[in-house]
């Protein structure tokens, strides 16, 4: 089955306006509420219903992607959403448009699909760079839908938007149709119910998992703080910009996320994928700190922080994908699931702290919880070396350099790189290599079991197999050995 580059832009097309779905509300909520003649509080829920559907997607959704056909999932999930979503362009019932929000956010997570579904098709040593592509689309959708609505809203009636995503959204299921490729289920008799459970027993097993879900958590709340309370620091004192302006500032953010692809290939297929993580929040910290204590009197730090900001989430986001997708290839969303919950949880609690430290002590309070928030993810990034097998510790060493090119992780089989240098650097030697590598990530249990650990266990198996096959052998001929009167063999 191959993985090409138009495959890749579709996925990322697709998971950018498929997430954005959530995001169409956010700068016109005011204006949903004199379109529905209701208080301002009553249309502030229904983000927070948006949210709260998208979260149960991701736990109840989501994880299925290791059971069924992933075609016919996202298909039918694109389709349907599409479909309900007709009537948030035509109810003129808030009722019915806050309920029909619930379940469309529901059904929106396809692209938490796409994503798993990347790491099984692209190359390891590739992995990284095609999943950028993928979660590049999920920030730029994020973005572009606040400073699309904005600016549509600002000239047209809301509806608009809608109007616009809907026709998005059935372009996105022509574009699947014809182009999606089918995959095998990696699981065909799973219980759902064990399969739910697996995700807790994961982040008990797991420490990589673990690691990257409280980096992931951390640095998110980084994200909704900024964006959140950005608003409020743009339309006050000194500033005063109008909500037009404010909305282009989306544009620094979708500006760093191109840049995304490119250093995932120069920089995060190149090293270990936690170096990869610390460099993001090293950027991050980079731009909370200058953003935060010059944002009062120039407009040049909340620009230079949206940049640095978005990049180093994204840059930390890849590496912490390409890292756990590596743990266990037949249960890439359940490992997803359990990875965006801890980001979910995380833009929650980065929006509900930023809103109200902001209230309290204004830009430098809030922008302070973001820097603490790095600084508890670099703390993280250090507790657990690249090469350490168990919770905490370095053993294996410091380096930063992948010992295996041709894997995700760096932790490959020394077999297929071994191979390359002999053989040369031509394209069967390549292929031959990208083979081997996917040979140890598809060795794995029906429950998803991790390929390292699994490969562990075959060749304990096999050696057991094989010392025992020698000892039958050497029985064998000693009893079928002609015998001297004396008892002796005779050799």
């Amino acid at each position: 089955m191959s993985f090409s580059m138009p495959l890749n832009v579709l996925f990322g097309f697709a998971g950018a306006f498929t997430v954005a779905n959530l995001y169409y509300n956010h700068p016109i909520l005011n204006i949903l509420a004199d379109e529905f003649n209701v208080p301002y509080e009553e249309v502030s829920q229904i983000p927070t219903v948006m949210q709260a559907g998208y979260a149960a997607g991701l736990l109840f959704l989501c994880p299925l992607g290791d059971m069924v056909k992933r075609r016919a999932f996202v298909l039918g999930l694109v389709f349907f959403t599409a479909t309900m979503w007709i009537g948030l362009c035509i109810t003129k019932s808030l009722a019915a448009f806050t309920a029909i929000s619930f379940i469309t956010a529901v059904t929106t997570v396809t692209p938490q699909l796409m994503l798993p579904l990347v790491g099984d098709l692209a190359p390891p040593h590739r992995r990284a760079a095609a999943l950028s592509i993928v979660v590049s689309g999920l920030l730029l959708g994020m973005l572009i839908a606040r400073l699309l609505s904005g600016v549509l809203t600002n000239y047209t009636s809301w509806r608009t938007i809608y109007w616009l995503s809907l026709g998005l959204q059935y372009a996105i299921f022509a574009m699947l149709w014809l182009f999606m490729p089918d995959y095998p289920r990696t699981n065909k008799n799973l219980n759902y119910f064990k399969m739910l459970w697996s995700i807790v027993t994961m982040l008990f097993q797991e420490p990589v998992l673990v690691q990257a879900c409280i980096i992931t958590f951390f640095t998110a709340a980084t994200f909704t703080n900024f964006w959140t309370t950005l608003t409020f620091l743009l339309a006050g004192e000194p500033y005063n910009y109008s909500s037009l302006v404010i909305g282009l500032f989306a544009l620094i953010g979708i500006a760093s996320m191109f840049c995304g692809p490119i250093y995932a290939k120069i920089v995060i297929d190149r090293f270990v994928p936690l170096f990869s993580v610390i460099l993001g929040e090293l950027w991050c910290m980079l731009g909370i700190t200058i953003g935060t204590y010059t944002g009062t009197f120039t407009v040049a730090g909340p620009i230079i922080q949206a940049f640095f900001n978005d990049f180093g989430l994204q840059s930390a986001q890849i590496a912490n994908r390409s890292s756990i997708y590596s743990i266990a290839p037949k249960a890439r969303n359940r490992v997803n699931t359990a990875f965006m919950v801890a980001t979910f949880c995380g833009q929650l609690v980065g929006t509900a702290a930023g809103n109200h430290l902001y209230a309290r002590g204004g830009w430098i309070v809030s922008g302070s919880f973001s820097v603490g928030c790095i600084g508890g993810a670099l703390i993280f990034c250090f507790v657990r070396g690249p090469w350490e097998e168990g919770w905490i510790g370095w053993s294996g060493g410091w380096s930063i350099k992948k010992k295996s090119r041709e894997s995700a992780d760096g932790k490959g089989d020394d077999k297929a790189v071994r191979e390359v240098k002999i053989t040369g650097d031509t394209e069967q030697a390549v292929v031959n290599a990208q083979d081997a590598e996917k040979g140890l990530e598809t060795y794995a249990a029906e429950d998803g079991k991790n390929p390292v650990r699994a490969l562990k266990e075959k060749q304990e198996d096999e050696e057991t197999q094989s010392a025992g096959s020698r000892e039958s052998v050497k029985e064998k001929d000693e009893d079928s050995a002609p015998q001297s009167s004396s008892g002796t063999t005779i050799s």
